[in-house]
């Protein structure tokens, strides 16, 4: 392509010097149909005329193109500084980031380490003291209580802070989209049911020509905590979509619901580790979720849905026909 590029640079100038000699020549015709006359101690010198301003205006021309060449050439230049300094940029902020994960990981396996067999302890003696307890004495069996229900937070603490600084290593195998939202919705049944939320997906008829190359396992676990997430933020009776758009060698998956939706000015910060709106929240879910779309060379982003609810997106490589299907 830089070669290309260079070829034109250098056709430029000589196409500027060759319309500079024919303006010079077509301006040295116009004067004699004018009527003025060349003349050099009274021999005509229209023939000199001609080629004098012809080599002037081509010289000029020559001049004036390579000088926009030159600007041509810095313009790709100043362009190739600032994609090598984006490149620079991103490389930095992944390795900074694998950094992090792995000081995280050595972190996480200590406490996992040094906590997890303490706290199994914990609520095992908390529950068992819970069963001893008198049913009359609610102050000693709901402290038994809350002291199971925050080892189990811990616990859940721990899995996620080891799922997280885990690297990800996906098994990807070609299946339908219908497949996969079969499974979303068979495992998000429960918490759809209890707040007796709707959940509309694409007819599978209009997804049987999509199919997709994604580890099942790994990308259920994000569909359905995206599925989780929505049915926590709207209310009793809402509204979830699944939507899934393929076109030009992408697949988007998206979940979209009725909820309040994401502020914009949090947007860019949902994905971060440890970042978290919910007062009982880990801040994980979707920084996880982003490691796992990632391991698959995508994408995941959050909008606005038609309904003012939030929507994640997930764009993915396609191994299917470029179709449309929303719900």
């Amino acid at each position: 392509m830089e070669n290309d590029e260079s070829s034109r640079d250098g056709r430029l100038r000589w196409v500027c010097a060759a319309l500079g000699a024919l303006s010079g020549i077509a301006d040295t015709l116009a004067f004699k149909w004018l009527g003025t006359s060349f003349a050099i101690n009274g021999h005509d010198a229209m023939m000199f005329a001609a080629a004098w301003f012809g080599g002037s205006f081509a010289v000029l021309g020559y001049l004036l193109g390579d000088a926009i060449e030159g600007r041509r050439r810095e313009a790709h230049a100043s362009q190739l500084i600032r994609t090598q300094m984006e490149t620079i940029s991103e490389s930095r902020a992944k390795l900074i980031q694998h950094e992090k994960l792995a000081a995280l990981g050595q972190l996480a396996a200590a406490i996992a380490h040094e906590v997890r067999n303490p706290l199994a302890v914990i609520r095992s003696a908390a529950q068992n003291l819970r069963d001893t307890v008198p049913a009359n004495d609610l102050d000693a069996r709901r402290a038994c209580t809350f002291i199971t229900q925050e080892a189990d937070r811990l616990g859940n603490l721990i899995n996620a802070l080891l799922a997280f600084a885990r690297p990800v290593h996906i098994s990807p195998v070609r299946m339908p989209i219908a497949e996969l939202f079969e499974r979303v919705v068979n495992s998000t049944g429960e918490e759809v049911s209890a707040k007796q939320v709707r959940v509309e997906r694409p007819a599978n008829r209009e997804l049987d020509a999509i199919d997709i190359n994604v580890d099942p396992d790994l990308m259920t676990q994000v569909l359905v905590g995206l599925v989780d997430n929505a049915v926590e933020a709207v209310a009793t009776g809402g509204e979830i979509k699944l939507e899934v758009l393929a076109n030009d060698g992408q697949i988007e998956l998206a979940v979209a619901d009725s909820g309040p939706g994401v502020p914009a000015e949090l947007r860019g910060r949902v994905f971060e580790p440890f970042f978290t709106t919910r007062a009982a929240g880990i801040g994980l879910g979707l920084a996880i979720a982003r490691q796992i779309v990632e391991a698959h060379g995508g994408s995941i982003r959050v909008g606005q849905s038609i309904s003012g609810g939030a929507r994640f997106s997930i764009i993915l490589p396609g191994a299917g026909s470029a179709t449309t299907a929303a719900a």
